[in-house]
């Protein structure tokens, strides 16, 4: 994106940027794109890189042989094909012919070489490459020079199309929104672009339809497959209030949906935004390779001048052997490979993790995560799901049933978190729920009605001591129960004990799975919860988790920094409201959520669908990645010492310095493209 100041007219920006080898589109004021066909190169060059090997990619709708890449490499094959032919047809025109097919291939490279030069990249892999072809020609080397062209043509796309990979692997998320939408406005349903959907919008998505917007449900219920968005792979069954992600499925029901994001905000937006925003910003190991690549190539064609030049004036060389030695060199030195190694690793990672719900903000992020020894939890929300749940229902003088169901009617309309409990247990169990009158709220202690003619009494069990008395075995019951971190509520029916339901916010089903694989890992575990200390030992013991309970945000933001000073590396899992100071504090802050606004946008990463295993996933993913990166980074060098030497000892040439410079720039993507793949299969291929 280039914004200016108007000083100069748009003509000109387009042809500079054009000569920088970009293709141009020329957004309007309305934000659309108006693609105006430049006479300019496939390849971008970077003086910042200090590298001008970068591609357009073949998308991923796009066949290769349609780009112009693919275009050229195939005119160029077919053009050595018809001069080796026309050689050994015609051997007086062997050498013209080659010359030909050759500069079919060189002359788009030598333009890309020249605008690479003009901004600041003298080294580039286009200049090295013209250079060793011109030379070969030179020294009488016309077939092997056209060859050459033709083989690194050949490897620049191979690389191309296997680095489309990556790119497309985050953009098909965006192909999930469906085109259309279906609003009700006025009683009447018309069909309209999702894009144009305005916050606040009223929709209606039918059963098999995907979700078009980011919403809430107003009325209907239905299992939701987030598989395409979070990676769970069993549907969610989700009523009035809950949340959609743009791109899910609707499974059995008519949904009436409140949109609560516009298109450019929904939460695939965000992400694939994000990925984009992570992979421009580069991690300590990218950052050292770029920096020792711009010494290492002007070093590598110091090495070729002494090799062409020192035998012969030193030596007696011949000079036609250590020029061609010296050209062979040129193409070896290229740091193609070696500076694509970290981020093809990092761009496919990115990728692989956006798809599994696990948002990492950055390649310094991603390289950090595989770091860190000690995992910092909040409870309620992160290890917890956030939502009390009915753990216990107690019959005394009454049914569980019976107990379950008139509670359920004094709880009817009410919002509280409890309430909201006893109403899902009861729904669960398809109770009938009769109706009330006379209801009134008893402050800070409970709630009182009439049902069914009976007055009727829910509330904590001291409150039911002043209406009944409560024996003593009930009330050692009642105080188990609450040491176990569960909130009590007694019903009293007249002036009967009726029995009693036990509340508690439960931990993630994967809560002890996931603690256990970081464990497993070497990753040192710990609570730090504002909760009370019983409710939170409770929970704790459950999960077989360190606690320290009572903390305020400045608490937990002060234990951080403490563990830090102890020599821990520290990744904080928390909400991303509460917890923001602690996130902050920590050396990665991970924000555990459905996908709000905080969960994306606060924390250094982000872990889409609040499963506690997924923070054990996002650390494999990083390990998985500096391994990656780490093998690249040995082919990469590995296959230039090799050939470095072969070259100046006179076993290898052109040919194999080439297949040596592109072909380990191919390994290196196609070692990278790995991490797309699921966990499992990677780990097997490893094995």
């Amino acid at each position: 994106m280039v914004s200016h100041d108007g000083s100069e007219a748009d003509d000109g920006i387009c042809q500079r940027v054009s000569d920088l080898g970009y293709r141009v589109a020329q957004v309007d004021a309305a934000g659309s794109s108006n693609h105006r066909q430049q006479q300019a190169n496939d390849e971008a060059s970077s003086p910042e890189d200090g590298h001008s090997h970068l591609h357009e990619h073949t998308s991923s709708g796009g066949a290769w042989w349609r780009t112009r890449k693919g275009i050229l490499t195939i005119a160029s094959g077919m053009a050595l094909a018809v001069a080796y032919v026309l050689g050994k047809a015609v051997p007086t025109t062997e050498h013209w012919a080659f010359l030909l097919a050759m500069l079919v291939g060189l002359v788009p490279i030598a333009r890309r070489a020249v605008s690479a030069a003009r901004v600041g990249t003298p080294f580039s892999i286009e200049m090295l490459m013209s250079v060793a072809a011109i030379g070969a020609v030179v020294i009488g080397a016309t077939e092997e020079a056209a060859t050459v062209v033709f083989l690194f043509l050949i490897g620049e796309l191979l690389e191309g199309v296997a680095a489309s990979r990556a790119r497309a692997s985050i953009q098909d998320l965006t192909r999930l929104v469906p085109k259309t939408a279906r609003v009700e406005e006025d009683g009447q349903v018309r069909e309209v672009q999702a894009e144009t959907l305005a916050v606040g919008a009223l929709i209606q998505v039918r059963p098999g339809d995907r979700i078009p917007a980011d919403g809430m449900i107003v009325s209907g219920q239905s299992a939701i497959d987030e598989a395409p968005v979070t990676g769970e792979s069993t549907p969610v069954r989700k009523g009035p209030d809950d949340t959609l992600f743009a791109g899910t499925v609707n499974g059995d029901g008519l949904l009436r949906v409140r949109v609560t994001a516009a298109a450019a905000d929904n939460t695939i937006a965000r992400v694939v935004r994000l990925v984009e925003e992570a992979q421009e910003s580069k991690a300590p190991t990218e950052r050292f390779i770029d920096r020792f690549s711009r010494f290492y190539t002007p070093g590598v064609v110091a090495v070729a001048i002494l090799v062409a030049v020192v035998p012969p004036l030193l030596f007696g060389g011949v000079w036609s052997n250590w020029i061609y030695k010296g050209l062979a060199i040129l193409l070896i030195g290229c740091p193609c490979a070696l500076v694509i190694s970290t981020p093809a690793a990092i761009a496919a990672s990115l990728s692989a993790g956006a798809r599994r719900g696990l948002l990492l903000k950055g390649g310094a992020v991603l390289e950090q995560v595989g770091k860190v020894t000690m995992a910092c939890f909040d409870k309620t929300g992160t290890l917890t799901a956030g939502k009390p749940q009915v753990t216990d229902v107690i019959g005394l003088a009454r049914s569980e049933n019976d107990v379950l169901g008139f509670a359920a009617a004094l709880e009817a309309g009410s919002s509280h978190p409890l309430a909201t409990a006893i109403l899902a247990e009861a729904h669960k169990r398809d109770i009938p729920i009769p109706a009330t009158s006379e209801s009134e709220a008893v402050g800070g202690k409970g709630i009182r009605a009439r049902v069914d003619g009976l007055h009727v009494f829910l509330g904590s069990p001291s409150a039911a001591a002043e209406i009944v008395s409560l024996k003593p075995d009930d009330e050692l019951r009642f105080a188990g129960l609450t040491d176990e971190g569960k909130t009590v509520s007694v019903l009293v029916i007249g002036q009967l004990l009726a029995g009693a339901i036990a509340m508690r916010d439960e931990p993630r089903p994967d809560a002890v799975k996931g603690l256990k694989l970081l464990n497993e890992a070497g990753i040192k575990t710990v609570m730090l919860t504002g909760d009370n200390q019983r409710t939170a030992a409770a929970v704790g013991k459950q999960l077989g988790i360190e606690v320290q309970a009572g903390l305020l945000p400045q608490d937990k933001q002060r234990i951080v920094a403490q563990f830090r000073n102890a020599g821990w590396t520290v990744a904080k899992i928390g909400d991303g409201i509460n917890d923001a100071p602690a996130l902050a504090a920590a050396d990665v802050g991970i924000a555990m959520g459905g996908g709000t606004d905080v969960a994306l946008e606060t924390a250094d990463a982000a872990v889409l669908h609040g499963r506690v295993s997924d923070v054990a996933a996002m650390v494999d993913l990083s390990k998985r990645t500096m391994v990656n990166i780490r093998q690249n980074i040995a082919v990469a060098l590995g296959l230039k010492a090799v050939f470095l030497v072969t070259t100046i000892v006179g076993l290898t040439g052109l040919w194999p310095a080439i297949l040596a410079d592109t072909g380990a720039t191919v390994l290196v993507t196609l070692n990278a493209l790995r991490l797309l793949a699921p966990p499992g299969a990677d780990q097997a291929d490893e094995k």
